[in-house]
């Protein structure tokens, strides 16, 4: 059974998803894996006894010896994490983050030259095994180690690999939409429990029928289609659908998601 090596060097909410994830997956890799977090002791000590991994508060020493190191702590963390991983970092290690606005490029300029790069956006969904993560490869990330990143990637649920522009653009959509879909479910469940039901009664009704419609969407039947199947002329579900487009309901969504995008650049560190 081949080991591989991680150091997770953050124990937030995604460092947690992702762990999980590693130990969901069923796979001849045995992996070895490895948190630092200098603040929050507490979390170290709920990753350990969950997912029987080691604790560090000092990275330094485990860095050498991992063979994936994932930067899993915000933005502004990186600029100091970099800084001293570039004296740690060795040629066949793979470095990925999963921080908004880093790219690939942003790795790839704090890291000695050559150095193999990633930048993973995962979503919420990770931690329940159904993520859309993007995911962006660096020119010298040997086929291996792309590998070695998707075993730990389909422990989280789908992934698609694209550019790092791509990447930048579609966050948005694949990691920000969510909280859109829950402010939407929200409103549903208002309306339910407000006309007939208890919360408990709405959430299993709206989770449901969202469920099956994103089902739906994935058959690859195209969302105009499936509109027109639900929606008769005249009827009642077209009264409701009149009511969203005199609201520019599509509009609003795309310029919601264009200023995700606008405050994404603003945030994103300087490199």
């Amino acid at each position: 059974m081949t080991t591989v090596h991680v150091l997770f060097i953050g124990a937030g909410r995604m460092a947690r998803a992702m762990i999980a994830g590693i130990r969901r997956r069923q796979n001849p890799i045995h992996w070895d894996i490895t948190v630092a977090n200098h603040q929050d002791s507490a979390r170290l000590t709920e990753l350990t006894t969950t997912f029987h991994v080691r604790a560090q508060k000092d990275w330094t020493a485990a860095a050498e010896q991992a063979d994936i190191i994932l930067l899993a702590m915000p933005p502004a963390a990186h600029q100091t994490v970099l800084a001293t991983l570039s004296h740690h970092v060795l040629p066949h290690q793979l470095v990925a983050s999963v921080a908004a606005g880093i790219g690939v490029s942003g790795l790839a300029s704090k890291l000695p030259e050559g150095t193999q790069c990633a930048w993973l956006m995962p979503n919420i969904a990770a931690a329940v095994g159904e993520s859309m993560t993007l995911c962006t490869f660096g020119d010298t990330v040997t086929a291996d180690n792309r590998e070695k990143l998707g075993e730990i990637l389909r422990g989280l649920g789908q992934y698609h690999v694209c550019t790092e522009m791509q990447v930048h653009h579609l966050t948005a959509i694949t990691g920000s939409a969510p909280a859109f879909a829950f402010q939407f479910a929200e409103a549903l469940e208002q309306a339910a429990t407000a006309l007939a039901t208890d919360e408990a009664t709405a959430r299993l009704l709206v989770g449901q029928m969202l469920l099956g419609s994103a089902k739906l969407l994935l058959s690859g039947r195209p969302p105009e289609q499936l509109t027109d199947e639900v929606a008769t002329p005249g009827g009642a579900t077209a009264a409701g659908l009149s009511v969203l487009t005199q609201a520019q309901f599509k509009t609003r969504v795309i310029d919601a998601i264009e200023a995700t995008n606008q405050r994404a650049r603003a945030l994103a560190p300087e490199t």
